[in-house]
Parts: C-alpha cells; structure tokens; sequence
C-alpha cells in the first residue's frame, strides 16, 4: 500500500521493491545501492575542514605548520563524521562500523575517541562536532 511505502521512506529506507519483482530487477537495485554507499567524497581523500586539511589516507590532520598524525580508527571516525557533516550520525552505525559491534564498553571507547578529535579541532571555532544525547554525534561546520 502507498501508505507503507511512504510510512517506510520516513523512517528511513532509501528504495522499496514491490512483488512481484524479477531478480534482474533486485540485483541491479542492489549494485545502485552499493555505488551509491561506496562513492567517497573525494578523490585523492583530501579534506578541507574550515581552516583544517584532512589527509586521510596518510592520517594526518593539519593546522597551517601544525601537523598531526592520527591513528587509523580516528582518521576514520573523522571520515565518517565528515562524509555526514551537518548531520547526526547514529551511535549505533559509527560502532558497527567502525568498531564491528554496538557494544557498551566499546561506546565508552568510541567517547574517548571523539573527545581527542573535538580537541585536534579546537583550533577553528567555527568546527563544533556536538553530541546528541541519546542517539549520536553531528559534525557542523560553518561556512
């Protein structure tokens, strides 16, 4: 009915298939959707956070002469947050991401890793990543 459909968009799904469908028709939704999940943002996975440059692939984070180096799990909880920037980012999917479960003692882990990155970033007041209680972490940046 129109009703799921759209009562399933609200709350989150990108795509629906109705029945009765082909598997032809089910794969090539899927091979979109796995495009469209995997795109990175940039090319040579080069970042500009306000007055930041991100280099992920080389996990380093610079500030005009002051250069960072990060560990893999914070360039990559950085890269998450920036590929959702001004968005709220669900704890749940950072942890099963990046952490491969959504686990207690892991989000206090994962806590600890986004105070470091609030601190690399300090250096530029206009780079806020706020915590939503309850549900995740918004990345802002303003222009």
């Amino acid at each position: 009915m129109k009703e799921d459909r759209i009562h399933g968009l609200k709350l989150g799904a990108d795509d629906y298939i109705t029945k009765p469908f082909s598997i032809e028709e089910l794969i090539l939704k899927i091979e979109v959707f796995l495009r469209r999940k995997y795109v990175t943002v940039s090319v040579n996975d080069q970042y500009k956070i306000g007055l930041y440059n991100f280099d992920y692939r080389n996990l380093t984070l610079s500030l005009q002469s002051d250069h960072r180096s990060l560990t893999q799990k914070e360039a990559d909880l950085l890269k998450m947050l920036l590929d959702h920037k001004n968005n709220v980012v669900k704890r749940s999917l950072i942890l099963e991401k990046l952490w491969g479960e959504d686990d207690y003692f892991l989000g206090r882990s994962m806590d600890v890793f986004i105070s470091r990155l609030r601190k690399y970033l300090s250096g530029d007041d206009k780079i806020k990543l706020d915590n939503i209680h309850g549900v995740g972490f918004k990345l802002i940046i303003e222009n």
